[in-house]
């Protein structure tokens, strides 16, 4: 583990300082565009149905940023303008037609289903929610299509719901992974953990995130109470018996799994009542919010982002492509929704590349334990039988620059994938209670 600042100043230089090597690149990137792509891949198309939240609370801050990182992956992987090792044009020689589906549905299963039987496509990429994962999981293996799951979070999905996966596969971390290292976050940087309370939502997500990271703080930090639990309903709005309660216990650490409009409220809520004075707040999936609420974000919060996507991202060519292709095209820099869908993309590109085809069995044989390179860095399908994704991750800790007028985070640190992920074959719950046997930290 190691920790390093991330400052404004590094931003604009992402955008600023370029280089003439990368501007020679995007002169490359440009003739790319302006080319006719083979024809023979160009009358080649594989159907991709896209699942996402385009309506409703969690559009703005999840959905909608999911579905622009999907857009834009779809034009340059079908120019072949992405950086190498993805400058080939289509995925295994085909153009990528996109069907887009909202995941604001009570007829998710059906929505589904008329993507496979009526729509026709050769696979699935999407959902979000953790309540949709869980309804999908087993359609998808019912159905018999491939399914790519980008975001959801529960580890349920292949320990308890899918255990023996062929067709369904999540190209991200799950929430073991964001859990454990937030409970290492704050041990790393010295944070006083003896009470601990958590706000977390009334299902999966919520309810799995809180379990994980109450299990991984008593083996960190022995002795440490449970201050309050409170779990309110997916999509309440309104927290303000779960603030009192979380006042009144005068908790060190208040841990919030919360995403989208949930967690903007929270913050708003909770900040004009002084939970975040009182208390280290310990926000999982915070980064969305960071350039969304700027000063309205408490300085000092702990915010993660689900993996090491977003401001958390590694440097490399392929992240600094992503960032300003992005920025370009829809004016703000994309989020770890964004990430997780540009992930997913390149990893089925990957797939089919290497088989060479995109019939479905060639590209699960090929997705199977594969690895490749995200904008955030190395993803490894190692659990599940390689149907599930494990990759680094990393936390800071969030400043407002007044004077820039800028949302940055500071002290931040990363960890490995194998120091907060369950070894294959092992539960996620039976590792923190067995005290992380197998983790490399080092």
């Amino acid at each position: 583990m190691r920790k390093s600042p991330r400052t404004g100043a590094k931003m604009d230089a992402i955008f600023k300082n370029t280089t003439s090597l990368f501007a020679a690149a995007a002169i490359g990137i440009m003739g790319t565009l302006a080319l006719p792509t083979d024809a023979n891949a160009e009358d080649k198309k594989v159907k991709v149905g896209f699942v996402t939240f385009l309506s409703g609370g969690a559009a703005g801050p999840f959905g909608v940023p999911a579905r622009n990182a999907a857009e834009l992956m779809i034009q340059s992987i079908n120019a072949g303008s992405i950086p190498a090792p993805y400058n080939t044009a289509g995925v295994g020689g085909a153009m990528i037609d996109p069907i887009f589906v909202d995941e604001n549905s009570k007829q998710k299963n059906a929505d589904y289903l008329k993507l496979v039987e009526k729509d026709g496509v050769d696979m699935v990429v999407g959902y979000i929610s953790s309540g949709s994962c869980k309804a999908i999981a087993p359609e998808a293996e019912k159905a018999q299509k491939l399914t790519i799951l980008f975001d959801c979070g529960t580890p349920q999905i292949f320990e308890e719901i899918v255990t023996d996966p062929k067709y369904t596969f999540r190209t991200g971390g799950h929430a073991t992974m964001d859990n454990v290292a937030a409970a290492r976050y704050l041990a790393q940087t010295g944070a006083s953990a003896q009470n601990v309370a958590g706000i977390n939502q009334n299902y999966a997500w919520g309810q799995d995130s809180w379990r994980d990271f109450s299990a991984s703080i008593a083996q960190i930090n022995k002795g440490s109470a449970v201050a309050t639990e409170q779990f309110p309903k997916i999509y309440a709005g309104q927290y303000g018996a779960e603030i009192s309660a979380l006042l009144t216990s005068k908790p060190d650490v208040v841990h919030s799994s919360f995403w989208g409009g949930d967690m903007e409220a929270f913050i708003i809520q909770g900040s004009a009542r002084g939970v975040f004075e009182r208390s280290k707040v310990v926000l999982t999936t915070g980064e969305t919010a960071m350039h969304r609420l700027g000063a309205q974000m408490p300085d000092g919060t702990i915010l993660g982002a689900r993996g090491p996507h977003g401001d958390l991202a590694p440097e490399s060519a392929l992240n600094t492509w992503f960032r300003k292709a992005y920025f370009d095209r829809f004016g703000t820099l994309p989020t770890y929704p964004s990430y997780k869908m540009a992930q997913a993309l390149l990893g089925v590109k990957t797939a089919a590349d290497k088989a060479g085809s995109t019939d479905q069995d060639a590209v699960i044989g090929a997705l199977k334990g594969l690895e490749w390179e995200g904008p955030s860095g190395k993803v490894s399908m190692a659990l599940a039988n390689g149907h599930q994704a494990i990759q680094d991750t990393a936390y800071g800790t969030y400043k407002y620059d007044k004077d820039a007028g800028k949302a940055t985070l500071v002290d931040v640190v990363r960890f490995k994938a194998e120091c907060v992920n369950p070894p294959a074959g092992v539960n996620s719950i039976d590792w923190i209670n067995g005290g992380f046997q197998g983790a490399s930290c080092e």
